[in-house]
């Protein structure tokens, strides 16, 4: 294989992990974005239970407010009933007791109510606190991963640069200038190989003598229709050709 060639595939391949490294790091804030965002949607969670507990509580204790009031008129009316003096005012007043007796039965009863709710709404509370806690801890986890994969393909991003950079000044001039040109102007990729008589990126069919010429990789010969350097790779995969931007 030609020389030129040869460096001008591995510096392809260099130029392509870059870029796949850099998607990965431009992409990390968004996914601590969005454990931020589970985070916060945990936190509402609780902070609804809890809401939800505390506006029982005060129907509650508004039940209880109004029980008491009820139980104090009824003491009166029963100390009443012992003043009366006919029949009628001992008949109305027995009524007044009656239905006061009603009305604190059921109080009580929505009372135990509120009670039964608020078991249930602690419960909730409870439930949410802790899926909280293990949501925190699990977020801690994976924003520590991201941050260290952050570090390893920043890493990998300087290294990449520094290989680029020495790989390219092996390269001869004319052809360093052509791989350069071609990468402006072609989203990054200079270099794509030629498979089944196609440029694999512009997939345009290639003149059978030129596809010949290509399968020997003893020259720089470029696509006629997306002017990127062709190679013929006898064991596939070579070059990553994934797009550069």
């Amino acid at each position: 294989m030609l020389a030129d060639l040869d460096r001008m595939i591995q510096l392809q391949q260099l130029v392509n992990a870059a870029v796949e490294a850099q998607r990965a790091v431009d992409a990390i804030p968004d996914r601590i974005a969005a454990l931020d965002d589970r985070l916060n949607s945990g936190r509402e969670a609780v902070e609804q239970a809890k809401q939800r507990l505390d506006d029982a509580k005060q129907a509650r204790q508004a039940v209880e407010k109004e029980l008491a009031e009820v139980q104090s008129r009824l003491s009166r009316f029963r100390e009443q009933l012992m003043a009366v003096k006919t029949n009628k005012e001992y008949t109305a007043m027995q009524h007044e007791i009656a239905t006061a007796e009603s009305e604190v039965q059921r109080l009580e009863d929505a009372i135990l109510e509120h009670m039964l709710q608020a078991d249930e709404l602690t419960a909730g509370v409870d439930s949410a606190s802790a899926a909280l806690k293990g949501a925190e801890a699990e977020i801690a986890r994976e924003r520590g991963e991201l941050e260290s994969e952050r570090g390893t393909l920043e890493g990998q991003l300087k290294s990449s640069g520094e290989a680029r950079a020495s790989l390219s000044a092996s390269i001869s001039d004319p052809a360093r200038r052509l791989f350069e040109t071609i990468a402006d102007q072609r989203g990054g990729i200079a270099v794509v190989e030629a498979k089944d008589g196609h440029c694999s990126i512009c997939n345009v069919r290639l003149r059978p003598q030129m596809f010949n010429q290509i399968l020997k990789n003893d020259d720089l010969i470029q696509c006629e229709s997306c002017m990127r350097v062709l190679y013929h790779d006898p064991d596939g995969g070579r070059v990553g050709e994934t797009a550069a931007g």
